[in-house]
């Protein structure tokens, strides 16, 4: 396999992104982060900002698949029927990730992050990974089908995992395609599925790679929800071309349950 050389212009993209979603000393509360992802979801509904507009910086930036893009440019400029919606809270890095399916007017599935300032109130990043009809392995309506049957319950305070496991757990779940020991890292669950479009896969370990290639995962930002057991990472999936791509983990005492692809 070739050796991936970055360009300028992809360094410089890192280099801000990193800039934008370091973690900070945040003062933001749950109810803050959630009630800004409704102002999301309805935006996304209506085709239009409406009140997230009110929530914005006024240097705010907007990112999908991984580019610099605009509103007007992005999915969010189109209204979309939200036939899905789920929403985790990272209180501590003040960020939310909201997963979104539509099936019509256009099939849809999207996962997106919002960046806020330290105590919560404004929002400076929109971070948005949108696959659609020719995007790998997709479609909308088996995804679906899929984790309408999952179970996103809250989880009890005392059996959270702790945030250096939940981060781990997906950090290490990244590597396997490029490192060999990484895949007994991964705290697999059983049971445990993996939904990648329009395949399920039970139990997780099914085409689990063990190395290979070369191009290690990067862009990596992460949004985790002790209260879900989540931990969502927003990236470029190197290692298969450089896919822009959302993975999103949940652990149950400790062990992974499930990993939803956007």
């Amino acid at each position: 396999m070739l050796l991936f050389i970055p360009s300028i212009d992809a360094i410089l993209s890192a280099i801000t992104i990193l800039s934008l979603t370091s973690p900070v000393v945040a003062d933001c509360t749950r109810d803050v982060l959630i009630a800004a992802a409704d102002a999301y979801v309805a935006a996304q509904g209506n085709g239009t900002l409406g009140d997230l507009q009110t929530l914005l910086t006024s240097d705010y930036k907007y990112q999908e698949n991984n580019k610099a893009s605009t509103v007007a440019a992005g999915v969010i400029s189109t209204a979309l029927k939200i036939a899905n919606r789920r929403t985790t809270a990272d209180t501590v890095a003040c960020a939310s990730y909201t997963e979104l399916v539509a099936t019509t007017p256009k099939p849809y599935v999207i996962g997106t992050q919002l960046r806020h300032t330290a105590d919560g109130t404004q929002i400076t990043l929109i971070d948005v990974i949108a696959a659609t009809t020719g995007s790998l392995s997709f479609n909308a309506a088996k995804t679906l089908g899929y984790i309408q049957k999952e179970t996103w319950s809250t989880i009890d305070p005392s059996k959270y995992d702790t945030r250096e496991l939940l981060q781990q757990t997906a950090d290490a779940y990244l590597d396997m395609w490029t490192n060999a020991s990484a895949y007994n890292a991964v705290p697999w669950g059983t049971p445990c599925e993996r939904v990648e479009g329009s395949a399920l896969n039970s139990p997780c370990t099914v085409g689990a790679p063990k190395g290979g290639s070369t191009n290690r995962i990067n862009m990596r930002r992460y949004v985790i929800d002790q209260n879900f057991g989540s931990a969502e990472v927003q990236c470029d999936f190197a290692a298969v071309g450089g896919v822009a791509d959302s993975h999103e983990f949940r652990l149950e005492n400790g062990k992974l349950r499930y990993v939803d692809l956007s």
